[in-house]
């Protein structure tokens, strides 16, 4: 109690003038917990404990049931945190949560909410079966808002310029571009550790109340097996809140049959975990088959491009230099392995290798992320057309090539932007106020 206090804040005085009255409190209750707990019936309870924690611990093995524990790590009565991770060990499908900052009343304190953790843990389903796609259920304003705030300092630093294309053709700051109705896919580059999830799709909320369906790498849903060197599941319950969906043909027809707003990386983690000297270049596969499932319900395809990893951080550390060293190869196999689903098995060279591996990144100075959103590419009417797999194909290069002038537009761009450093946008918030929307090149 004294150092559950102490983290709180609490005076020195007021925790010792506490304790002092404790100390004189607590002997003469003894007697009265005496006389309601006689010795013989506090054996027996305890004995009979022992039976029945022994009798279930020995079904545990048993249990088939998919199990989420939710333990605290400053639980001051039981061991919670301990336990918690037991019993993810012994029961077969079993997801383990931990709050570090909680104490014994989990369910009753203030910052928790049950219902938050079951949707971002993905346990919330209407059937037999999971699916990600008519079982989500979006975030409300409370629910975004605990999201958004922890990443309010990195959004502020990086103020992101975001561009989209009007039907004219006019390219116009902010997102006015951006079709309303769907289903909508779009289709562009993996920034380095896909940095540039987080400003998108908060300000697609935000700005225009769009929710982006990401479709993203099996390693955010999926165990095959008893995490041991993969990261827990617990570090993507975000992604999943916001409505990330294993990337999978399925996935993108259910997706676009609900006229969603979809967001597609042909490069996946290739690109998003490139090599030195890699960074915007883009590695898409041969197959062009979501030109013919946007076709299949008309969606709408918009080409885009995004700038600025290179002002954040230089790989000097990548999966080349790790395959050389033997036994962080056999690392990264063993990570692989214990994943159990892998991606692009159909691909070839590069473009098929999806290893799961960490990049060594050296941080630099913060520069500034650019978004261009290209004009929408229209398939209503061509689903006959697209049938084609030479015209789904000569699409998809066109698609492709739209993405790759994107990222050429906004790297010429922005070296003409004045407030492209991070001290010139903090000089000019400081002048303007901090949610001031900060200048950027001429378009």
């Amino acid at each position: 109690m004294v150092i559950d206090n102490a983290r709180k804040g609490v005076p020195l005085l007021e925790i010792v003038e506490g304790l002092s009255q404790d100390a004189v409190v607590i002997p003469s209750n003894l007697n009265v917990l005496a006389a309601l707990l006689p010795r013989e019936t506090l054996l027996w309870k305890l004995n009979m404990l022992k039976v029945a924690s022994k009798f279930a611990n020995s079904h545990l093995h048993a249990v088939k049931a998919q199990t989420l524990v939710l333990s605290s790590g400053r639980d001051q009565l039981l061991p919670s945190e301990e336990e918690g991770q037991r019993l993810n060990r012994v029961l077969p499908k079993c997801q383990n949560r931990s709050y570090s900052g909680s104490g014994h009343f989990l369910l009753l304190e203030d910052v928790f909410d049950l219902a938050t953790i079951i949707k971002g843990s993905a346990f919330y389903r209407r059937g037999a079966h999971q699916d990600y796609v008519s079982d989500y259920v979006p975030p409300t304003p409370l629910e975004f808002r605990q999201i958004y705030e922890p990443n309010r300092l990195f959004l502020l630093a990086i103020s992101s310029v975001m561009l989209s294309t009007l039907e004219d053709g006019k390219i116009v700051r902010g997102l006015a571009g951006i079709p309303s109705e769907g289903p909508v896919l779009f289709v562009g580059y993996h920034m380095l550790m896909g940095f540039e999830l987080a400003p998108m799709v908060s300000n697609f909320l935000l700005e225009r109340n769009i929710f982006l369906r990401g479709l993203a790498h099996p390693v955010l849903f999926i165990r095959t097996k008893k995490e041991r060197l993969l990261p827990p599941l617990s570090e993507f319950d975000t992604f999943r809140a916001m409505g990330a969906v294993p990337v999978s043909g399925t996935n993108l027809y259910k997706l676009l049959a609900s006229k969603a707003h979809v967001l597609l990386y042909p490069g996946g983690g290739r690109e998003a975990s490139h090599r030195k000297g890699e960074q915007y270049k883009l590695f898409w596969p041969e197959q062009s088959e979501f030109v013919r499932m946007a076709a299949r319900f008309g969606a709408k395809i918009v080409p885009f491009g995004v700038v600025g990893e290179d002002d954040f951080g230089e790989v000097v550390f990548d999966y080349d230099d790790q395959m050389r060293i033997p036994f962080l190869r056999d690392y990264i196999e063993a990570v692989t392995d214990e994943l159990g689903v892998r991606v692009r098995t159909e691909e070839d060279g590069e473009v098929g290798n999806q290893n799961m591996h960490r990049l060594g990144i050296l941080p630099k100075f913060p520069g500034r992320f650019y978004y261009y959103f290209g004009k929408p590419i229209e398939t209503e009417g061509r689903r006959h057309e697209l049938r084609d797999r030479d015209k789904a194909h000569e699409l998809y290069l066109q698609i492709k090539s739209e993405v790759e002038k994107c990222i050429g537009f906004l790297k010429e761009k922005r070296e003409t932007d004045p407030y492209r450093n991070i001290l010139a946008r903090l000089s000019y918030q400081a002048t303007n106020g901090s949610t001031s929307q900060v200048p950027t090149f001429d378009i």
